[in-house]
């Protein structure tokens, strides 16, 4: 009786959230921009440009509330019951597991070590697991960790589920409190613990041997095929590193290494082109219903999340749920601002059709990635043609010219794959084919199926098109979360991630693949649409940033003002909009736990990534819409974190690279407006600068404030003097041109 009951549980429940405090608050700070900007515009005739260009910029601000507004309108979150799936599911599904990694210097090899050792180490059948890693630099390196990592993993997995570990990546249990094994702990444990750590300080001083004569390799046996590669120039690698031939559930999964074709002529697609060869060959060799992509330094922090993930798959309808996401956080950075923007606006877009793609902690349906629609769900397969055996034209086009894989895709989409290859060495040869340089030619890849290329954001592009289908998509946000990353190592390292987010987005904004398209021709609905605009003009949000925080500075230097006079009645609607939305976010802060001082660093580094990083983005998209430059991916730095410093985040650094000259130059401006406006140097004449005008440049400095310290310092925490010069420069210019404007 217990058992029937218990099947007919639901393995989730939906938990939609309460905010009429926040939709309140929300409310009232968009009606006051709209009042203010009646104000601006009744009162247009008596200002200047200065009146003009801050109504313009508050016009774009009052768009970016609405789509806040709405993306934050119904939050959403899910909670799963993992204790139900063996009352619900006789079988559980086999999962293909995806971790991709590109360069063996920016991502360490045991940093992808630690990331498959925590795959294998789920709490899930082994029998039903498969892990491919796609290196994308052909690295004998990398080959050799995983060689080295799979006879580590035979003594891990079975300890970390003997013992229950919750933190299953070694790097990260050999920490903090797991440093030393408790004294509480009995002797067994006590000696697997110092046996366990003893194997993985000898995995790690391997791989770093190696990584020293990595030009010393021995390339004979199974390093017989990079003997004679080259990064963009090497033939298809597949090798099955590890087998699980007895099928155990409680072995270890299969550990499958993909190198794909590269040639100097062929487009390769970046990070969208790994994960199809990915896709294929796995479809090829194991062919599971269900497919998790990470990147090399997203660990699995939660061991129970396949099972998690599983809930939301599983328990509901097939057609409701494209993919499962789960939130991305970090371990070597502070979570505030993370956290922030996931219970703010992550949880309110997943109240709408569901969470955006975000590249990595994603559970996809494979055949969602093979182009179905929801509506072909109970038709799936009917529209695949094949006559004696041999299939047809449709397919065939779409997927390529694999007979081999045009079979697995068909089993895929009619639901019958069920289990894994007996041998997976059988599907090798074709394997290999379907990694080749050449295989897409002439077929959809990209195009209809699977992740589609023409933006250096890949993953919200194919999840745009997923939403635009009329897929929903799930959240899973489980405690402990679900995975945890590896954060830019510098901030010139956020600065070009942020730049190559900003690019890709604006890209897809202005392609075929447009969100307002989508909702005209396409099944994405409304407010999903605005929630992809409020991400998709990050690029075009830093034009009127960059004009609003220069027109203080203008406003104190040419005598003119863009803000109401203290006596004046709009004032108070200026004020009321700065103090409520800056009160606002600091109650998400103080509720999250999280200190003043997260706040202030995190609206301070808001303004200086959207006036430098996103306003790059906006004039590579500009340059390549022009032919005049064309798209670079830039794989971010990761550093692999051996001891347990840097929770507090890292250390500000600067380097040469432009993306100081607008943070530099919009300083040296501000200094310079407020040593005009205090010295009395303004032009005689005009209507002259307000408190207001004053008050908004001293928040400038202050927003900016990195930057001034910069100024003082030397080495890495200082300014380069080719960096100040320019910015000096572009200061000079801007202070000609106010000048030349207030004589005018």
């Amino acid at each position: 009786m217990a058992n029937t009951k218990s099947s007919c549980l639901p393995l989730y429940e939906k938990v939609f959230h309460k905010n009429t405090y926040h939709r309140a608050l929300d409310v009232i700070i968009l009606f006051l921009l709209l009042r203010l900007l009646f104000y601006r515009l009744s009162t247009l005739k008596n200002h200047g440009f200065a009146w003009f260009l801050a109504f313009l910029c508050e016009t774009c601000f009052t768009f970016l509330w609405v789509l806040v507004v709405s993306c934050r309108w119904t939050p959403l979150t899910y909670k799963t019951f993992p204790q139900r799936l063996q009352e619900r599911v006789q079988e559980l599904p086999p999962v293909d597991m995806f971790v991709t990694t590109a360069d063996v210097e920016l991502e360490p090899p045991i940093m992808t070590v630690n990331t498959v050792l925590s795959l294998l180490a789920v709490d899930y059948p082994a029998h039903k697991l498969a892990c491919y890693i796609s290196d994308d630099a052909c690295s004998p390196l990398i080959f050799y960790s995983l060689v080295e990592a799979s006879k580590f993993a035979k003594l891990w997995v079975p300890f970390c589920k003997k013992y229950n570990v919750q933190v299953r990546a070694p790097f990260r249990y050999f920490l903090g409190e797991s440093a030393k094994p408790p004294s509480t702990s009995s002797r067994e444990f006590q000696q697997d613990w110092k046996m366990m750590k003893e194997e993985y300080e000898q995995l790690n001083r391997n791989i770093e041997q190696a990584a020293k004569k990595s030009f010393l390799f021995d390339m004979t046996g199974e390093m017989a095929v990079f003997s004679d590669t080259e990064r963009r120039d090497h033939p298809a690698i597949v090798k099955v590193i590890w087998e699980n031939k007895e099928d155990l559930s409680n072995g270890l999964p299969h550990l499958i290494y993909i190198s794909r074709e590269k040639r100097p002529k062929h487009p390769h697609h970046y990070k969208a082109g790994a994960m199809n060869v990915l896709t294929r060959v796995s479809g090829l060799m194991t062919n599971a219903p269900f497919m998790l992509n990470v990147d090399c330094d997203m660990y699995a922090n939660n061991p129970e999340i396949v099972l998690q993930a599983m809930c939301l798959l599983l328990g509901s309808k097939e057609g409701d749920c494209a993919f499962v996401q789960s939130p991305q956080y970090f371990y070597d950075s502070p979570a505030d601002s993370l956290a922030i923007l996931h219970e703010s606006l992550g949880k309110g877009i997943v109240g709408i059709q569901g969470p955006f793609y975000a590249g990595t902690g994603t559970f996809h349906r494979r055949k969602v990635i093979y182009g179905l629609w929801p509506d072909e769900i109970e038709n799936q397969g009917k529209c695949i043609n094949s006559v004696n055996g041999q299939v047809g034209g449709e397919l065939l086009q779409k997927s390529g010219n694999s007979k081999e894989f045009i079979k697995s895709a068909v089993d895929a989409l009619e639901g019958k794959n069920t289990g894994f290859s007996s041998n997976l060495s059988d599907s090798l040869k074709a394997a290999n084919q379907v990694a080749g340089c050449g295989y897409e030619y002439g077929s959809s890849w990209g195009k209809k199926v699977g992740w589609l290329y023409g933006s250096a954001t890949e993953d919200i592009l194919t999840g745009l098109m997923i939403h635009a289908k009329g897929w929903k998509t799930s959240y899973c946000s489980p405690d402990p979360h679900a995975f945890l990353g590896c954060g830019p190592s510098d901030l010139p390292a956020a600065m070009r991630q942020q730049k190559r987010w900003a690019m890709g987005l604006l890209e897809i904004l202005l392609s075929e693949h447009s969100p307002i398209l989508a909702t005209l021709t396409g099944k994405l609905q409304f407010r999903q649409c605005l929630g992809y605009l409020w991400l998709l003009i990050w690029g075009l949000r830093s034009i009127p940033e960059l004009c609003y925080v220069a027109l203080p500075a203008y406003c104190i230097i040419t005598n003119t003002s863009f803000l109401p006079k203290v006596q004046e009645p709009g004032i108070c609607i200026a004020v009321a909009i700065f103090v409520i939305y800056k009160l606002y976010t600091l109650s998400e802060y103080i509720h999250g736990g999280f200190p003043i001082y997260s706040w202030f660093v995190n609206n301070s580094m808001l303004r200086i990534v959207a006036t430098s990083a996103w306003l790059f983005g906006f004039g590579s998209t500009v340059l390549k819409l022009l032919g005049l430059s064309e798209t670079v991916f830039e794989i971010t730095k990761k550093v692999h974190q051996s001891s347990d410093g840097g929770k507090d985040g890292k250390e500000l650094l600067f380097d040469e690279s432009p993306f100081f000259v607008p943070g530099t130059t919009i300083l040296l401006v501000h200094l310079a407006a407020l040593a005009t406006g205090l010295l009395g140097m303004q032009p005689q004449g005009g209507q002259g600068p307000g408190l207001g005008e004053y008050f908004c440049s001293v928040y400038v400095v202050l927003c900016f404030s990195p930057f001034l310290l910069g100024l003082f310092r030397k080495g890495k925490n200082g300014i380069p003097l080719s960096t100040i010069c320019k910015s000096a420069a572009l200061a000079l210019l801007f202070l000609r041109s106010c000048k030349m404007s207030s004589m005018n």
